[in-house]
């Protein structure tokens, strides 16, 4: 449902009652608080639990593999969102979507909680993937659904939400990689489970009274016919994708490093296509086709973005533990603590933001500026962290005050780009295609994290400055150029700011 029936809709949620937003936002915020506790938590100690040895109570698995299953798996939760929102669109709407995620991620870390093999971890891994998509870029657009498109609170509403994401992330690591880390990786997969079961308890519990109708209505429904036609093909696509995996791994013609290779090409090709197939749809209009073009360069700086900050559970974790000196000041840290360090900077500062963001009004930078600050602070972050090496050389422990000196930076940079461009992913959406456009911004995180897949294997002690060298540096150019064009992308939005 689009246009004044969509807006009767919002206008029917209530608007005060949460820090001065609709209610609807605490529903928002709790509901994916405990599911980024649940996932965080299960990503702090992840990477751990497949390279520490089986003594240690992990699986064994090679260290480069390990790291490069991890930045997969990331791409591939970002990825399923895709699907979580084409089902919205079309079938069963975003607030359902978000329910049936949330009981897809439980299951998939109570198999985690439970001692087994490599096959258990893959298995969990596809209920996340698929729970992940379902209901990560769903709630956000009843976020977006809360708010009337000119409401002047909607981009600090949207830092508030972003709020609650990272303060379920500060605690997950320190709770569940505490857990997980000291006594038993299982232990901290169940903690995980646990979480997202309060996640969905305070959905179902407080969703009719503070969300309204937001989120149950479909924006663009199948026909009858239509959903004939592709439940056929679903099912028919599943069918061919079981026998070709049944046959391409046993004749090794699917191996690992393939499957790297094709979810690296599907992570630039789906949103191509998904561009191309929004531009060109008749449901489109010629503003909105004109604000997709503007939206086209946000994606790529996101992506650039993303392929710096989603390192901190692969290369910056991998840091952590081999290169950084953990007795400090008297204190033993678990490696697993330091990826607290984003979402407590991002509690501590959003706000900081969100305030700025309302008191500049209409002279806040625009929203391509704000875009080119973030590529800027996520390039220095890596260059910081370069200089370890230059000053010690590659066999000295670093002193972990370093790390989070390159923590703290990226932050800035993501305050700058990511609440944003949520907010702005909302405005720049065509009607017919709103959640689907949402879960494309998710995709810009997919496809940096499939891009990381390929280039983790060339990080070593030995190649760090380098490493960090060569993709800091792109990110900073690329910002510096984003601001040059930053002028003729605005005049491509039509009027949103």
């Amino acid at each position: 449902m689009t246009g004044p029936d969509k807006q009767t809709i919002i206008a029917s949620v209530p608007q005060q009652g949460f820090f001065g937003h609709p209610k609807g936002l605490f529903t928002l915020f709790f509901t994916e608080f405990w599911e980024r506790f649940s996932y965080y938590g299960m990503r702090a100690i992840l990477v751990f639990y497949m390279y520490y040895e089986v003594s240690k109570g992990g699986l064994g698995i090679d260290e480069s593999t390990a790291l490069a299953v991890m930045s997969i798996y990331g791409s591939l939760v970002y990825m399923s969102g895709i699907i979580g929102g084409w089902l919205a669109d079309r079938i069963f709407g975003t607030s359902r979507a978000v329910f049936y995620g949330g009981i897809l991620i439980m299951l998939g870390h109570l198999l985690l909680a439970i001692p087994g093999s490599a096959a258990m971890l893959f298995a969990s891994m596809v209920l996340i993937v698929l729970g992940t998509g379902l209901l990560k870029p769903n709630v956000s657009s009843v976020v977006g659904e809360i708010y009337s498109e000119r409401d002047h609170r909607r981009d600090a509403g949207f830092s508030i939400f972003y709020m609650g994401i990272n303060l379920g992330g500060f605690l997950a690591p320190l709770i569940v990689g505490t857990l997980g880390m000291k006594y038993n990786f299982h232990l901290g997969f169940s903690l995980a489970a646990i979480g997202m079961l309060l996640g969905l308890t305070v959905f179902i519990l407080t969703k009719k009274g503070n969300l309204g109708l937001a989120g149950t209505m479909v924006a663009n429904p199948l026909s009858p016919e239509e959903k004939k036609s592709v439940f056929t093909r679903l099912g028919l696509g599943i069918l061919a994708a079981a026998v070709l995996i049944a046959v391409a791994i046993p004749t090794g013609l699917l191996t690992f490093r393939g499957f790297i290779a094709l979810v690296g090409i599907l992570g630039i090709l789906i949103p191509t296509l998904y561009f191309i197939v929004m531009y060109r749809s008749p449901k489109t209009t010629a503003v909105e086709r004109s604000r997709i073009l503007a939206y086209i360069p946000l994606f790529i700086a996101s992506v650039m973005f993303w392929a710096i900050q989603e390192q901190g559970s692969t290369i910056l974790a991998n840091y952590a533990d081999k290169r950084t000196q953990l007795d400090f000041a008297g204190l033993h840290i678990s490696p697993a603590w330091f990826q607290s360090l984003n979402p407590l900077f991002i509690i501590l500062f959003a706000p900081v933001f969100a305030w700025l963001w309302v008191k500049l009004g209409d002279r806040q930078p625009t929203i391509p500026r704000k875009f080119s600050l973030g590529l800027l602070f996520a390039g220095l972050s890596f260059l910081v962290i370069l200089l370890p090496a230059y000053f010690g050389g590659s066999d000295a422990l670093v002193n972990p005050l370093w790390l989070v000196l390159s923590y703290f930076i990226v932050v800035v940079g993501e305050l700058c780009l990511s609440p944003v461009g949520l907010s702005a992913t909302t405005k720049l959406a065509p009607a017919a295609f709103s959640a689907q456009t949402m879960s494309l911004w998710f995709l810009s995180n997919a496809a940096a994290q499939a891009i990381n897949a390929q280039i983790v294997k060339f990080y070593t002690p030995e190649t760090e400055m380098v490493y960090f060298g060569v993709i800091g540096g792109a990110s900073i150019l690329l910002g510096l150029l984003l601001f040059l064009l930053s002028g003729r992308i605005q005049g491509f939005m039509k009027g949103i700011k």
